[in-house]
């Protein structure tokens, strides 16, 4: 009978497009733990958000989260909203996309990529996937791993790639490749091989947080108990692209992915400065969520991009 009501007071509401975006400022809050985090995905203020799911509680007359400094968590009520909420903003998300895709007559892969993949390999990959998919559109947007799962959770993209994972009960993961995370530089006075003590006192440039890049250095370092806060940072950048140029000038020494720079150690514009007792390896995914029903095309595609074929460049 509870349940019955709800869905009464759901069917209520589904066709007001406003309360649809109270629906999806519901979902996305209990995906992300956090009002905050979840106001930064949907690019509104915290008092924005909170005033949404406030009317989303006042339609249903229902309280549907309890609020704390830890987060989040579904009342009993949360839990069959949240679960009506995944299943519509799904359905909702899927006309949208039919319907775009029929007005323009074309098929619109909308891709979101982490940055040590997608300033590097990934244009390469498009450019042999479009040769034999000409007829689809591809839109691809280049962030930091973090961003790319938020994206996923707002539904902007349809796939990311990531760099590493970021557990999310509502995102899947397959994984592509890994390659060797070394580090590199264009200094000349840098032993080829140091140890954990002298590492910490370079001079390195850093990948921004939320960057897949810098957690996978700070779970290998986290093994020797070893902190960012124990490195001698001197800045950090949120572009690879950004912090190649700037270790090529001198400017400091940083862990750079090996498929991006596979010319520069071949011609000696950078070394590899060898880390005894430390190997970082990268894992790259593409990533979806599970409760998207994915195109034949955007099926093709993961196929693909896990394939041989891809042709990383």
């Amino acid at each position: 009978m509870r349940y019955n009501i709800f869905a009464n007071k759901l069917d209520a509401f589904k066709g007001d497009v406003m309360n649809l975006q109270y629906l999806k400022a519901f979902y996305v809050t209990v995906q992300a733990n956090s009002i905050s985090k979840a106001a930064k995905i949907l690019h509104l203020t915290q008092p924005g958000l909170s005033i949404q799911i406030q009317s989303l509680e006042k339609d249903l007359g229902v309280n549907l989260l309890n609020r704390s400094n830890k987060g989040v968590e579904l009342t009993e009520a949360g839990k069959i909203v949240y679960d009506y909420a995944s299943a519509i903003l799904s359905l909702q998300d899927n006309i949208e996309r039919d319907l775009e895709n029929l007005k323009s007559d074309k098929k619109r892969l909308l891709l979101g990529s982490c940055k040590a993949i997608g300033e590097y390999a990934l244009p390469c990959s498009i450019y042999i996937y479009k040769q034999n998919n000409a007829e689809v559109d591809v839109n691809l947007e280049i962030m930091n791993t973090e961003e790319v799962v938020e994206n996923l959770i707002s539904r902007s993209i349809s796939i990311g790639i990531t760099h590493g994972l970021i557990e999310n009960a509502n995102v899947k993961y397959e994984k592509i490749t890994s390659n060797p995370l070394i580090l590199v530089t264009s200094l000349p006075l840098i032993k080829d091989q140091i140890n954990l003590e002298e590492f910490k006192k370079l001079p390195l440039i850093f990948r921004e947080k939320g960057s897949g890049t810098r957690d996978t250095i700070e779970r290998a370092l986290a093994q020797y108990n070893i902190e960012v806060d124990d490195l001698n940072i001197i800045y950090e950048l949120n572009s690879m692209e950004a912090i190649k140029s700037s270790i090529i000038a001198g400017k400091g020494i940083s862990f750079i992915q090996e498929l991006s720079i596979m010319k520069e150690l071949k011609n000696g514009v950078l070394k590899r400065i060898k880390i005894k007792d430390l190997e970082i390896t990268s894992v790259f995914y593409v990533a979806y969520r599970k409760d998207c029903t994915l195109k034949p095309f955007e099926k093709d595609f993961i196929r693909f991009i896990k394939s041989s074929k891809r042709g990383f460049c």
